[in-house]
C-alpha cells in the first residue's frame, strides 16, 4: 500500500473537499476504509489519478468494465487542476450517478472532462462501471 507523504497528508485533499487528506480520500487510498457512497468513491478515484495510483483504480473498478491495465505512467504528463461534482443521485439502493467536471492540463495546455459516471454496490462495496462524457 502507498503511503503519502507527511505533507499530503495534512494537505487539503485533491478531490476538493477541503478536509485534509488523511481524513478525507486518504482514508479510502491509504487506509483501507469503504467508500460509504458513489460520491465519496468517485472522489476518491479522482484523487487516485491525481496520485497515479492505479491499483486504486482498478481495485474500484467493476470487474465487467476494468481494463487490464491503465498505464499512467506511460501516458503524458497530466496536471489536475481541480474537480467539481454537480450531481450525486443514487438511483437504487445498490445504484448511482455521479455527474463532475474534472479540470486538467496535458503539456501545458487545459482541458476539462465533464461525465456522468456509473456505480453500482455489490457486497457493500461501490464500483465505478462506466462513464458517459459529455
Amino acid at each position: 500500500m502507498n503511503t503519502p507523504t507527511t505533507h499530503l497528508k495534512t494537505s487539503p485533499c485533491p478531490c476538493g473537499s477541503a478536509k485534509p487528506y488523511e481524513n478525507c480520500c486518504g482514508r479510502y487510498l491509504d487506509q483501507g476504509e469503504t467508500a460509504p457512497t458513489a460520491e465519496n468513491l468517485m472522489r476518491s478515484r479522482y484523487t487516485a489519478y491525481t496520485l497515479k495510483r492505479e491499483d486504486y483504480l482498478l481495485a474500484t473498478w467493476h470487474p465487467d468494465t476494468r481494463p487490464a491495465t491503465l498505464e499512467l505512467t506511460g501516458q503524458p504528463a497530466q496536471q489536475w487542476l481541480g474537480l467539481t461534482v454537480k450531481r450525486h443521485e443514487q438511483t437504487a439502493s445498490d445504484q448511482a450517478i455521479v455527474e463532475f467536471f474534472a479540470r486538467y492540463k496535458i503539456n501545458g495546455r487545459a482541458h476539462r472532462l465533464h461525465e456522468i459516471s456509473r456505480f453500482v454496490r455489490e457486497d457493500g462495496l461501490w464500483l465505478y462501471i462506466d462513464g458517459e462524457i459529455l
